[in-house]
Formats: C-alpha cells, sequence, structure tokens
C-alpha cells in the first residue's frame, strides 16, 4: 500500500509542477481514476481501458454500462468518468457566456461550438438574438440519433417567439460525419426560413458542426437569408 502512496503522490506533484502535456493516455486515466479508486492500482485499470476502447477520448465517451464492465472499475469510477466530458462541455459554454454580443457568423460560431463538445448523438440548438445582436438565449429544440436529428419547426418558433428574438441562428452536429448540410439538412432550412418569416424572425444562418470544425450553409451558399443588422 505504501508503494501505491507514494506513486499517486509523485504522479500528483508532477501534474501540478508540468500539467498534462507530457503524460501518456495511461497516466492521464490513471490520475483520473485516483479520485474515485481509492485502494487499488490504477495503472492496471487504466490498461484496461485503453486496450478495451482505444483512446482517451473513446473511454470517455464510453457507454456506463460498458464501463462498469472493465476489471476494476465500479459505477462510481464509470459515473466519474462520465461526470468529466459533460464538466468539460460545461466548462467551455461558461467561457463563452460573457460574449454577449455576437456580430459575426464566426463570433456565432465559436459561441455555440462548446455546445457540441464530447456530443456522440445529435442536436439541435437556437441562438436568438436582438436587433443589436445581443444574445437572448440559446436553447437546446431538438435531439436524434448518431444519423439524424430530428428538427422541430413549430418548437423552434415559438422558441424564437418566447425569447422576443429579432434573428436567429440554427446549429446542429454531425458526430459520425463532415460538418457538411445533407439535402434534408438545406430543405428543412428553408422550411424553418419559410415559418420565421411569417412572425418577422430572421434566419440568420444554419451552422452543422463536426469535432472542431463546422460550415455555415449561409457562407457557403445553400442558404440565402434575408437582410441582417449587425451579422457581416
Amino acid at each position: 500500500m505504501a508503494v501505491h502512496d507514494g506513486h499517486r503522490e509523485r504522479l500528483k506533484e508532477r501534474f501540478r509542477s508540468e500539467g498534462l502535456d507530457g503524460f501518456t493516455e495511461v497516466q492521464v486515466l490513471e490520475l483520473l481514476l485516483f479520485y474515485s479508486v481509492p485502494r487499488k492500482d490504477t495503472n492496471e485499470i487504466a490498461h484496461a481501458l485503453l486496450e478495451k476502447f482505444g483512446t482517451l477520448a473513446q473511454v470517455l465517451d464510453a457507454n456506463p454500462a460498458d464501463l462498469e464492465k472493465v476489471p476494476g472499475m465500479g459505477s462510481s469510477s464509470a459515473l466519474f468518468l462520465k461526470l468529466l466530458s459533460a464538466a468539460g462541455r460545461r466548462y467551455q459554454i461558461s467561457r463563452t457566456e460573457s460574449a454577449t454580443i455576437l456580430r459575426t457568423l464566426e463570433q456565432c460560431g465559436a459561441y455555440l461550438q462548446p455546445r457540441f463538445f464530447g456530443r456522440k448523438h445529435e442536436a439541435v440548438f437556437l441562438l436568438c438574438l436582438d436587433a443589436k445582436c445581443k444574445v437572448l438565449a440559446c436553447k437546446q429544440v431538438g435531439e436524434g440519433s448518431v444519423n439524424s436529428a430530428g428538427v422541430p419547426i413549430r418548437r423552434i418558433v415559438e422558441t424564437a417567439l418566447s425569447a422576443n428574438a429579432t434573428m436567429v441562428v440554427l446549429a446542429h452536429n454531425h458526430p459520425s460525419g463532415l460538418a457538411l448540410p445533407s439535402a434534408d439538412d438545406i430543405q428543412t432550412t428553408k422550411r424553418l426560413a419559410v415559418a420565421l418569416d411569417t412572425v418577422e424572425i430572421t434566419l440568420i444562418d444554419h451552422l452543422v458542426f463536426s469535432d472542431d470544425d463546422y460550415v455555415s450553409m449561409a457562407q457557403s451558399g445553400y442558404y440565402k437569408p434575408g437582410e441582417s443588422m449587425c451579422v457581416l
């Protein structure tokens, strides 16, 4: 037990002084598991996790039930690892919350991107802005499987109206593919633009995200929005 204690303190001290940049993925997992596995050799568990799932990212994205099947992993450890990616997403969102004025599509993309961090299924978000480009709300309005996302047009219109929005940006992700709009994405965007126009709200753009990349349907020519007062 004393050997394990000394190793744990050395690894913790190394992180304090150097950060994680020099750590292997095994060492990162080993260090993380110190906080949910108090009395076992977490190096063996870390190796087993990477052997089963492949990479650190795949471990953190794994289903908790599958994580629990790895020897040495219990429900608390599985929940702890799942909490990390969820907390990372909330951290990124929190960092963007102060940017309440979004004057360009690039700023809108940067604001929305953290919402899709670590997601393995499609999700649809609506960013609501007033005439001065102030963020009024950013809400999830739909979700779907890895291959398709439901885009409930009525719900989107109601969300925009309840936020008293003048303009909106729609965004969804392609977790397992390229950040390119499908034919269904383009058709849905056009239908939504018409529905919003009837209540005098402009659909500025529809952004499609995949990992760290995204495509603007307006800038790429897939969709032509109406005039906007502040988005360039």
